[in-house]
């Protein structure tokens, strides 16, 4: 039998508070020795109860837009120590590239919560639960990004910043700079925050009436997930401002220098601290990197006796 056959069936018994025992014995009356282990089960069920699918995916986000800014930064440091003071073949496409992932990362975040607004609102379709769904979505967002910032290369306003040292759309008022704020950012900032207030609303209303507690601890459990999508968001935004103050200063007169290489500075620190949000947020490897950390001490202890 298919792996994911399992997996989808145990993603579903444990949305329904299922025991992994008892879904263990269920599979394996029907299918002996072709289902998974015990322990298997345990893992999985535990890993869709925390969301960990959603929160392995947001990682991967991140470090894919890490990357992009760790190899500007690489690139600024290099340009500084030669004293080069002209753009290479690659610094427009970077930037594009920048934008892109910065797009994708928003718009997944748009995924995921209205993928925990569905799982919550609507349990029984379960289609709208199957991974071969989700892959698709996932890959028409990223399909998306990549044509919604074409615009960028296409009016070449990407320009090269010789303070900074990389290239950039230009922090003044121009069409392309409002276009990347309502498309990049406003767009997917602002479905996110509809879709929290409106889980918000639905926890409320079913919590006034009469609702089984599997149905109410779901619908608590998905808006949870959900909060953390919005917490990641409010990092981003925060450090951002710097961002936010410069391109505004820029449509009345003249940023300071190295504006741009300022704010993303703050960038960087607002990745670290996702990062470090998204580590809280998982527990199993915190549960697995606690126990290393605990082990040394004591390790440390022996070795002096």
């Amino acid at each position: 039998m298919n792996k994911e056959y399992f997996r989808f069936y145990i993603k579903v018994r444990t949305a329904l508070y299922i025991e992994p025992i008892v879904i263990y014995n269920e599979l394996s009356a029907v299918f002996g020795d072709e289902a998974p282990p015990l322990r298997t089960f345990q893992q999985w069920s535990k890993w869709f109860r925390n969301g960990r699918g959603d929160v392995e995916y947001e990682e991967r986000v991140e470090l894919l837009l890490a990357s992009r800014m760790f190899s500007i930064t690489i690139v600024e440091l290099r340009n500084d120590l030669k004293h080069i003071q002209y753009q290479d073949s690659l610094c427009i496409f970077r930037s594009y590239i920048g934008y892109v992932f910065c797009a994708g990362q928003f718009y997944s975040y748009l995924l995921q919560a209205n993928y925990r607004y569905m799982t919550a609102v609507y349990p029984t379709r379960l289609s709208w639960q199957s991974k071969r769904l989700q892959i698709f979505l996932i890959g028409l967002s990223w399909i998306f990004a990549f044509i919604c910032t074409i615009p960028h290369m296409l009016t070449n306003e990407i320009q090269y910043y010789i303070d900074d040292q990389l290239c950039e759309l230009p922090l003044h008022l121009s069409f392309i700079s409002i276009y990347n704020i309502v498309c990049v950012y406003l767009i997917p900032m602002n479905g996110i925050i509809f879709i929290y207030f409106k889980l918000i609303q639905y926890v409320k209303e079913i919590n006034r009436r009469v609702t089984p507690a599997n149905t109410l601890s779901r619908a608590k459990r998905e808006l949870q997930m959900v909060k953390r999508i919005v917490i990641l968001v409010s990092i981003e935004l925060t450090l951002g401002i710097p961002y936010t103050i410069f391109l505004l200063m820029g449509f009345i007169s003249q940023p300071p220098k190295y504006s741009i290489r300022i704010a993303f500075s703050f960038v960087d620190v607002s990745l670290l601290f996702i990062m470090i949000a998204l580590f809280q947020f998982t527990d199993p490897i915190k549960t697995i990197l606690m126990k290393k950390f605990n082990r040394r001490p004591n390790t440390d202890i022996v070795a002096i006796t």
